[in-house]
């Protein structure tokens, strides 16, 4: 097969280099550097899963690109899954570069070839198309960056055409798959946001995009696209980045700096949007936890007494992010009310409030809660991991995964304490779940069984 110049089958030429960032060497690099060098770290805790840059020329949106990048040092990633929007070529699906590496003034970053050819499935719209990878920027922009940060590394190049359900499924699973237990692996979405508004009008669309963003809902951020309210040039790179992210058990992102073109130039009649994020994976402070424990208890106590729920807001950003929960009443140490959901798709906060009204009042297994018994009750919250299919049975480990089972359009689950309070072992365990579903005790044998972990309040 025949590779156009700039794109040869060994080593893809830059494209834009001289017209989105300087084309000589040295100018390049102290370029790169004084941007970085110019840029703050906002330092957060937990497993970055995840980052979003910005990709138009230096002089626009580079000082915010700095940002991002700022993050990566002192990391020790090795491979870098680099996806963005095609803006020069149509095609269906998704396009894997497979070449060896890529060029810029800086050298060539090599590629990650092994494992870009492990993406490739042409039943699921995941192919090699070399030829839309030979004028985009997208990526391109991202690679000087990359050089002045990073040492030893290796990307995976990704560009995302017309999307179908088939990649998007495909693509998901596979790098959830790759980075799931190397952390060693990172992905980087590239985009701008909103494009052409008039500086309010810009700032009010992509603060909408941002926050749905911090909260790790794609849900909401596609919404946002889908009815305009929000715009992202790179909208469905970042929405497979954000499942991905999911997939991996995110929490939430973290705003590292927003600004527009109208910052920069002065013109703010017809601006674009560029922001820095990185997506995490962190866990509840004990302040955090406390603070939702008693969010159940108030909301226990006022809907039983006068129908009333607590406000949903809340300036804990943490508790903004959206999360899958469960509630659980007790009296005496009896079970009195277990209610939850195992897909996040609402606010922590928000959820524990759902969760904590329904365990009291519409659990099918038990009269509501009376007022007579609120003084007898323990409340307690179990936050959930995202679920994750079992493999090896053997490898459940009793206190630690809890299970959710399917089979036959019937589904049940059990949290990882109800197997510790019973005493049951691992088979009593796929048993019980088994028939929590209403399925004969030997279903999980043949049954689709995921596990998950979770962050107990009591």
């Amino acid at each position: 097969m025949l590779f156009p110049p700039a794109c040869s089958a060994e080593v893809k030429e830059p494209a834009v280099a001289g017209a989105f960032y300087p084309k000589d060497e040295k100018v390049l690099a102290q370029t790169v550097d004084s941007l970085l060098s110019d840029a703050k770290d906002k330092s957060e805790s937990g497993r970055l899963i995840a980052l979003i840059s910005p990709h138009a020329g230096y002089q626009f949106s580079g000082g915010i690109a700095a940002y991002t990048y700022n993050h990566l040092k002192e990391r020790n990633i090795k491979t870098v899954i680099l996806i963005g929007p095609s803006h020069h070529k149509a095609f269906q699906g998704a396009s894997v570069y497979t070449g060896e590496g890529m060029k810029t003034p800086l050298g060539i970053v090599k590629v990650d070839t092994k494992r870009a050819k492990s993406l490739l499935n042409k039943d699921a719209d995941v192919t090699s198309f070399p030829e839309a990878f030979e004028k985009e920027h997208s990526l391109e922009v991202q690679l000087p960056f990359l050089q002045r940060t990073l040492k030893d590394f290796r990307i995976i190049p990704i560009l995302i055409g017309a999307p179908t359900q088939q990649s998007y499924e495909h693509l998901t699973k596979k790098l959830t798959e790759m980075m799931r237990d190397d952390e060693g692996v990172i992905m980087i979405a590239s985009t701008d946001l909103s494009h052409y508004h008039d500086y309010n009008t810009a700032v009010s669309m992509d603060k909408k995009v941002i926050d749905s963003i911090e909260r790790v809902s794609s849900g909401d951020a596609e919404r946002l696209l889908t009815s305009r309210q929000g715009e992202m040039c790179g909208g469905y790179p970042v929405l497979y980045t954000m499942a991905v992210a999911q997939n991996l058990g995110a929490t939430n992102a973290v705003l590292y700096k927003y600004a527009n073109s109208g910052d920069v130039t002065g013109d703010k009649g017809r601006v674009v949007g560029y922001a820095a994020m990185g997506i995490y994976k962190s866990f509840l402070s004990e302040g955090e936890k406390k603070i939702l424990l008693q969010l159940a208890k108030d909301t226990v106590n006022s809907y039983v007494k006068d129908g009333k729920t607590p406000s949903s807001n809340t300036d804990k950003k943490r508790l903004k992010s959206n999360g899958a929960t469960f509630v659980t009443i007790r009296e005496h140490g009896v079970l009195r009310g277990c209610i939850g959901n195992i897909v996040p798709t609402m606010p922590l906060y928000d959820s524990v409030i759902s969760n904590s009204v329904s365990a009291a009042s519409r659990d099918p297994r038990f009269q509501p809660v009376s007022a007579d018994e609120l003084d007898k009750i323990e409340v307690e919250v179990t936050i959930l991991s995202p679920l994750e299919l079992v493999k090896d049975t053997n490898a459940i480990v009793v206190g630690k995964h809890g299970l959710y089972i399917k089979k036959d359009g019937r589904s049940g689950i059990l949290l990882p304490q109800v197997p510790l309070e019973f005493g049951w072992d691992r088979e009593t365990f796929l048993r019980q779940v088994s028939k929590k579903a209403g399925l004969p005790p030997d279903a999980w044998k043949d049954a689709e069984l995921y596990w998950f972990t979770a962050d107990i309040i009591p």
